[in-house]
């Protein structure tokens, strides 16, 4: 029996879940727009394994969002990750963000994108397929009127993430499927972090770091 706790923190949301052998037993999640990871990630922690009944040292793995995404976000959530697999002495597993967030969406046929929102009129983003095996490596693109056109002449297009918002302004096409209010969740986690821990595909806690895919470019505060 695998019992994984999952951290997510790349976007606003902070979540956390616990998995075992692939499915959530326990969710805490905050989807408000400000940041709060650094005063309820550890509250949430401790939240779903007491409503689970589960103690820190029953867990087999600890998984985490690894980007791309906030970089405050993700350095929140993959030092909580770090420390508690290093106390605890337990594997720490790696899900993309953008690998679990396409999870939420059910479909038949055409393709998927996962997309957060960047600056301006750029997001994060990568394509899967309805089974949700990726068929276009993560980018940092900017949009235009003609992004994801190979996609769309072939089919339906769904849209996931915070960069959908800014994606229905700029993208007009008879093939999109908008999915708003969408974001990264722990609740998909559990699964992909369980067939890693089947196969031994951890990290090493040393030296992991978030997957941030551009450096992080510090803004100068308005006066």
């Amino acid at each position: 029996m695998a019992l994984i706790l999952s951290i997510e923190t790349a976007t606003t949301n902070c979540s956390v879940a616990l998995s075992k052998e692939g499915k959530t037993i326990a969710l805490k999640e905050d989807f408000r727009n400000g940041y709060s990871h650094a005063e309820k990630l550890h509250v949430f922690i401790d939240k779903v394994l007491n409503e689970a009944s589960v103690s820190k040292h029953d867990l087999n793995a600890i998984a985490v969002s690894k980007g791309p995404g906030s970089y405050t976000g993700l350095r929140i959530g993959v030092s909580a990750a770090k420390g508690l697999a290093f106390a605890l002495n337990k594997p720490l597993i790696s899900v993309p963000t953008l690998d679990a967030l396409a999870q939420q969406v059910q479909c038949k046929e055409g393709a998927i994108v996962a997309m957060l929102d960047a600056r301006r009129k750029e997001v994060y983003s990568a394509v899967y397929n309805c089974n949700h095996q990726q068929i276009r490596d993560t980018q940092a693109q900017i949009l235009d009127a003609s992004a994801f056109t190979e996609y769309l002449e072939q089919g339906n297009v769904y849209f996931i993430g915070s960069g959908v918002e800014k994606t229905k302004e700029i993208i007009n096409h008879s093939n999109t499927v908008f999915i708003e209010e969408k974001l990264p969740s722990a609740n998909e986690m559990g699964a992909l972090a369980f067939n890693k821990y089947k196969i031994s595909d951890t990290e090493d806690v040393a030296y992991f770091e978030p997957y941030y895919l551009k450096d992080f470019v510090a803004l100068k505060p308005k006066s």
